[in-house]
């Protein structure tokens, strides 16, 4: 959500970074404070959609109108390359004073020193107004070197027609689906809607995430912390209870396609929409793309995700903002957040990220309630988002895409067994682990 969006497509690196240092050459540490006095701090977004764009650049003129002396520009930047692109820009001392980014990309950062630590800067409102297991998020040894502000919970989209017709129970937040149920539910629907159709279309292009984070609602772990404070992964029958169900659904039920296990979920969009899928599990957001692109007269419905031994609970990876280590301006930056995640502010932005906040005051807010395009189901699920499992280990994204990424893959394709992703996830895993956490 990554959050919810996090891609690593290294291929841009070298442009980002390029383009990172050439901006470097007139935008660096050295111009932040002019000779008029101004101080200039340089804000990166990765905002993308052209309502949070909009919400992002409005708030930034809201905030220099209001401070002639303390100006915010603007820089606009990209999820596809912001790992690689921020790295070469801390190791050449050009980072952004501001930084927006995933949490789940924060910990080679953070424990490299190159993110504030935040606890000095922030103020006693900020601090309150956003729950506990939020801040665990982008907590890093005794620091915290993020603001979690946007969280994107895992929901089915569901063509409500196709459910009603079946007569099956439409679930709520206050009575879901078990993970039994919805696999039952699936049967159903399948083979009511006839050949060459399935009740649930998987995108799982990026496995990892989908399988862990919904993993905490079988009581899922995976990621085990020692007293030690090292991390080691262990496979248990929890953790097998979600990746279970959907091999199950697409290679014993049939009643998932296995067409789109190398999909993303755009990709699923035109299926949904054409009746060839009833469900599709999606990240909160993916509510604009089908209220924009779905056809005139479909009638769809946000449910929340099945729940197990742990309950409606899944793991995220906020979206977040930082202050550079190197920044010299890093009060001015503090006094920036806590004006941009004011409560009514991160309103605006959720609503134009069409996400939820993670501050307990603008969740409240009642146009995160209303029945429209699931708002109130999706601020429902958000009283039980918790740190994604891997939230704070290093070594994580090297876990990720060496063994985890093609481990799954070829479980959900039938290619290996359950043992056999056992194995890799954790005997091969925990070398990975090891090595960063040697000392």
């Amino acid at each position: 959500m990554r959050g919810v969006r996090l891609r690593r497509v290294r291929v841009f690196a070298a442009a980002a970074a390029l383009a990172l240092l050439l901006t470097g050459c007139t935008a660096g540490h050295g111009s932040r404070g002019a000779d008029d006095g101004v101080i200039r701090l340089r804000f990166q977004s990765l905002a993308w959609q052209n309502e949070s764009v909009d919400a992002n650049k409005q708030l930034v003129r809201e905030w220099n109108a209001a401070h002639p002396d303390i100006q915010v520009d603007y820089v606009q930047g990209s999820w596809d390359s912001v790992h690689d692109q921020l790295l070469t820009s801390f190791e050449g001392g050009e980072a952004p004073d501001l930084i927006h980014d995933a949490s789940d990309d924060l910990a080679d950062f953070a424990y490299g020193g190159y993110l504030a630590d935040l606890r000095p800067l922030l103020s006693e409102r900020l601090r309150a107004d956003i729950p506990a297991h939020s801040w665990r998020t982008t907590t890093f040894g005794d620091g915290i070197h993020a603001v979690p502000f946007l969280q994107e919970p895992r929901v089915i989209m569901a063509n409500r027609r196709i459910l009603t017709e079946a007569g099956v129970r439409i679930p709520t937040a206050g009575r879901p689906w078990t993970w039994q149920e919805f696999r039952q539910v699936a049967r159903d629907l399948t083979a009511r809607m006839g050949e060459g159709r399935y009740a649930v279309a998987w995108p799982l292009k990026e496995p990892v995430s989908v399988s862990l984070n919904l993993g905490l609602s079988a009581g899922g772990r995976l990621f085990h912390r020692g007293a030690d404070d090292k991390v080691t992964l262990r496979f248990t029958d929890a953790d097998a209870v979600v990746p279970g169900t959907v091999r199950a659904m697409i290679d014993t039920d049939r009643t998932a396609s296995r067409a789109t296990l190398g999909s993303g979920g755009s990709d699923t969009l035109p299926g949904f929409f054409g009746g060839r899928y009833a469900m599709v599990p999606l990240g909160f957001s993916y509510r604009q793309q089908i209220a924009q692109q779905a056809p005139k007269g479909f009638d769809w419905i946000v449910l929340p995700a099945p729940a197990g031994a742990g309950g409606l609970a899944q793991g995220v990876s906020p979206q977040t903002l930082s202050i550079a280590e190197d920044s010299p301006h890093k009060k001015e930056a503090a006094l920036f957040l806590d004006f941009f995640l004011q409560p009514r502010n991160m309103v605006r932005l959720a609503l134009g990220d069409w996400m939820l906040p993670t501050s307990t005051a603008a969740l409240a807010d009642p146009a995160l309630h209303t029945p429209e395009f699931g708002w109130a189901t999706g601020a429902a699920v958000a009283r039980q988002l918790r740190p994604a499992p891997a939230q704070s280990v290093r070594g994580y994204p090297e876990w990720k895409d060496k063994v985890a990424t093609p481990a799954f893959q070829e479980y959900y394709s039938g290619a290996i067994d359950t043992e056999e992703l056992r194995r890799r996830l954790v005997t091969d895993g925990n070398r990975v682990l090891a090595r960063y956490q040697r000392g």
